[in-house]
């Protein structure tokens, strides 16, 4: 039988309109039996998120759902696939348990890492019940309103050797070649690139999405999706990149916004009653 985690999975909060935020890799938990088998490279959680959803304190003022993963990506992805394929074949990516960090240092004491009884384990107690709460939000949002928006919210070191060559854009937006989106909403991501700002951004580039976006993004039946990649340089102190800078986040928090509701306001404008 399972064990019940003593901390919730995630945090959850419904609101009642077409979009969903979503951020799978801000949860810092690592639970003891896990911990205690880690190198202090896997005890640090030290490729997390860390407070990205806090770009998106706008989210109940649009009235969307939100949904926020406690535990540590080092105990389960929920950015992968659950069948554990790969997402960019020929590029280094760490699995659905990841046994290093992007710069390749050991997440667990020799010997002791995760074998696939317990992959599979952390699979059905961690990934799976994430994935069912995020089906049912969707759902919930198609059925009131007749389509639904997620915004996968991640981020990530400006600069990781092994993962792509040189500094990162600001916001690295990811549609998985543009089947996510439609194509006229396709076009207001576009335009909102666009538009001045103190950030550059890129579309489709190193990352095009990971398994949320790609699986959930489903324009035939309404279902549109879209990863937001963050530097986090430009939002947490550069002094403790494990600080939330409030002044340096407020203005990327508002770029954030003025994307949702370019999206938001598209999307009624499509799919409302006539």
């Amino acid at each position: 039988m399972d064990i019940i985690p003593a901390l919730p999975l995630f945090e959850v909060h419904e609101g009642d309109s077409p979009l969903v935020i979503a951020a799978p890799h801000v949860g810092t938990h690592l639970p003891a039996d896990i911990a205690a088998r880690m190198t202090p490279t896997g005890q640090s959680v030290g490729e997390t998120d860390f407070h990205v959803h806090r770009l998106y304190d706008f989210a109940r003022s649009l009235g969307a759902s939100t949904l926020w993963a406690t535990h540590s990506r080092y105990v389960i992805d929920l950015n992968r696939p659950p069948d554990g394929q790969l997402l960019y074949p020929g590029q280094f990516e760490t699995g659905l348990c990841p046994l290093t960090d992007f710069d390749l240092n050991p997440l667990y004491r020799a010997g002791l890492e995760p074998d696939a009884t317990e992959i599979e384990h952390r699979r059905r107690q961690y990934h799976a019940p994430y994935h069912q709460q995020l089906t049912k939000l969707l759902d919930t949002a198609r059925a009131r309103h007749g389509y639904a928006l997620l915004i996968d919210a991640h981020s990530i070191r400006s600069a990781i050797p092994s993962l792509f060559n040189g500094p990162l854009p600001d916001v690295n937006l990811g549609s998985n070649d543009g089947r996510t989106l439609s194509p006229q909403i396709l076009e207001v991501v576009r335009k909102w690139q666009a538009t001045p700002s103190d950030f550059s951004s890129v579309l489709d580039g190193r990352f095009k999405g990971g398994y949320t976006t790609r699986h959930y993004g489903r324009p035939e039946i309404n279902q549109f999706s879209l990863q937001t990649e963050i530097v986090q340089d430009r939002y947490l102190d550069t002094a403790d990149p494990r600080t939330f800078h409030t002044g340096r986040a407020e203005a990327m928090s508002m770029r954030l916004k003025s994307l949702a509701e370019a999206l938001l306001s598209a999307l009624e404008q499509s799919y409302r009653p006539h």
